[in-house]
């Protein structure tokens, strides 16, 4: 799958791409549907299929990260996801200003003039744009006039529930991970490069592979039990903090994952951390020792949950 930078990003290779518009943001059973049906339109009409999706989020940029809704994946993760799912191209803008005052016909021409697409694939609930003018019904009116079509997709729901992203907030918020798999498709995970750490985990008997979140915010904070995919051939059982570490005063998040039985240098690798239960809410312990012996007791109950 490709990137495609900004609106000077564009050349002849991408424009007659069919497309799908959105925010994506935890790639759910929706998100794949839309991508679905655009890739059967792709092969119909023999064109290669592209994702045209925002950096930072809107709601970032309007509400400001610390009020926005917390995010299900990062720009890296859904590149990952998308790519696995085949995508061609992933059209990425940066959103600010500009596209916040965009009128609904302007959008609808630069799809038109700038992309040249025959069609686009939008949710039922698809707005965009200045005041969000650009809706699903304002495109399909004005695709009539510019010359691409446009589908629109209805929810998806999944017993008896509409799959959305803050359905999956919620479901994250009880750590009940079942049923964010079941919406997903696939199991809550996080990808990042590992980096060095202050080494304080391997002085106490707990050596970690630290993850930098790139997510503005996180879905989730406290322990838990979790697999890690990319350590070894086939995923490894661990146990993972994410949050600000308060016993040592740390300032900024961050996701470190113990690997049970490990003892390979992960750094710089890019691994997934795999979220399976929670075990706890992240606290500040009176001591080194006393964090030690909770370290401890979290480690044996989730090699239980995990079965090593």
């Amino acid at each position: 799958m490709e990137l495609i930078r900004g609106l000077n990003g564009l050349n002849d290779r991408h424009r007659g791409s069919v497309v799908t518009i959105g925010t994506f943001d935890g790639m759910h059973l929706g998100h794949q549907a839309l991508l679905a049906r655009l890739k059967e339109h792709g092969a119909r009409l023999s064109r290669p299929v592209m994702v045209l999706t925002f950096e930072p989020m809107p709601r970032e940029f309007l509400l400001g990260v610390d009020k926005a809704p917390a995010r299900l994946t990062s720009c890296r993760e859904r590149w990952r996801i998308l790519e696995r799912l085949g995508c061609d191209f992933l059209w990425l803008l940066r959103f600010g200003p500009s596209l916040r005052t965009l009128t609904g016909e302007q959008f609808a021409q630069l799809l038109a003039q700038d992309l040249r697409t025959p069609l686009v694939v939008v949710g039922h609930d698809f707005r965009f744009g200045r005041n969000g003018e650009a809706t699903a019904a304002m495109l399909s009116g004005a695709g009539q006039r510019l010359g691409f079509e446009v589908d629109v997709i209805p929810p998806v729901t999944l017993e008896g529930e509409r799959v959305s992203s803050s359905a999956v907030r919620d479901a994250l918020a009880r750590a009940d991970f079942g049923q964010v798999r079941r919406w997903l498709g696939r199991p809550y995970s996080m990808t990042g490069r590992v980096v060095q750490g202050n080494r304080l985990g391997r002085s106490l008997g707990f050596p970690t592979a630290n993850l930098q979140i790139e997510r503005r915010r996180p879905s989730v904070h406290g322990i838990f039990a979790v697999r890690v995919h990319g350590a070894a051939q086939s995923p490894l059982a661990g146990v993972a903090s994410l949050g600000t570490r308060p016993t040592v005063d740390g300032e900024h998040t961050l996701l470190e994952a113990h690997v049970f039985d490990f003892s390979g240098d992960l750094y710089g690798r890019e691994i997934e951390v795999e979220f399976v239960a929670k075990l706890r809410e992240e606290e500040r312990f009176p001591s080194l020792d006393a964090l030690v012996a909770q370290m401890r007791q979290d480690a044996a109950q989730a090699r239980k949950i995990l079965g090593t």
